[in-house]
């Protein structure tokens, strides 16, 4: 991908999982990737893992841990041209009078309040770099309701609030602010969701999985590479115009069906 090669990334919750996809995608276009991940077994599995990729342990839910490891970042990196905010949780699946306080908070706390900690501190060394670009990895969920998912809807329609008002502030200094929404990813943390929500429900889960899929024009779910392509694609000089956009990655959601 074009304008990749060398650039100084910073990825969120990317030890494991859609983020690990992100960042490996970053390293095979020649990228120098710098990651923070709560989880310190998936950090270790990483140590040797490439010579451009590091990590470190922090909560993007702790502002304090935050300024530790971006403290890092601007040593060991020596500045910074992108920035990932990938960090999420799913959240508790229930009605929202069922949804207890510390719950709701929590889920605001990694999936909105994360991506601003991570971004405050981006933002001077990206303009210290003369430019580049952030990602917030929102939802299709910050598109259209999502049913017994209050916390997690609401996180990401605020996420792209958020996107496009930090476009706005940093056009002038040459930083893209994009949100990249995929629909239901692949994986462990989607079966997680589906398994509760057919608990909830009172069905089976390949019921749930395949009302799912039916949601999608192209009836599939999304697989982790094909959001970190798209990811590239927006950091890339390809996309060099691209900014305050909320790209969705979902084959179409048919939110009438």
């Amino acid at each position: 991908m074009k304008g990749i090669a060398g650039k100084r990334v910073f990825i969120s919750a990317a030890a494991a999982g859609i983020g690990r996809t992100i960042a490996d995608h970053f390293l095979q276009a020649g990228a120098h990737v710098r990651l923070c991940d709560i989880d310190e077994a998936a950090l270790a599995r990483l140590e040797g893992a490439h010579d451009r990729l590091s990590g470190v342990r922090a909560d993007v839910a702790d502002p304090d841990q935050m300024e530790s490891a971006f403290q890092t970042v601007a040593g060991d990196l020596r500045g910074l041209d992108v920035l990932v905010n990938n960090a999420g949780i799913s959240g508790p699946t229930a009605n929202a009078e069922d949804i207890t306080p510390l719950d709701w908070q929590r889920t605001i706390d990694v999936n909105l309040n994360g991506a601003f900690y991570c971004s405050r501190l981006a933002i001077p060394l990206l303009k210290a770099s003369g430019g580049g670009a952030i990602i917030n990895i929102g939802s299709t969920a910050g598109l259209h309701g999502y049913p017994l998912r209050a916390p997690y809807a609401a996180s990401k329609w605020a996420l792209i609030g958020f996107t496009k008002t930090l476009a706005m502030e940093l056009g002038p200094y040459g930083i893209r602010v994009n949100a990249v929404c995929p629909g239901p990813v692949e994986g462990p943390r989607i079966e997680g969701v589906y398994a509760a929500k057919a608990a909830a429900r009172g069905v089976s889960v390949e019921e749930i999985r395949e009302a799912s899929r039916q949601k999608s024009s192209l009836r599939t779910l999304i697989a982790p590479d094909d959001v970190a392509a798209t990811i590239l694609f927006l950091c890339s000089d390809n996309a060099a115009r691209i900014s305050g956009q909320s790209l969705a990655v979902d084959g179409h959601s048919e939110t009438l069906r």
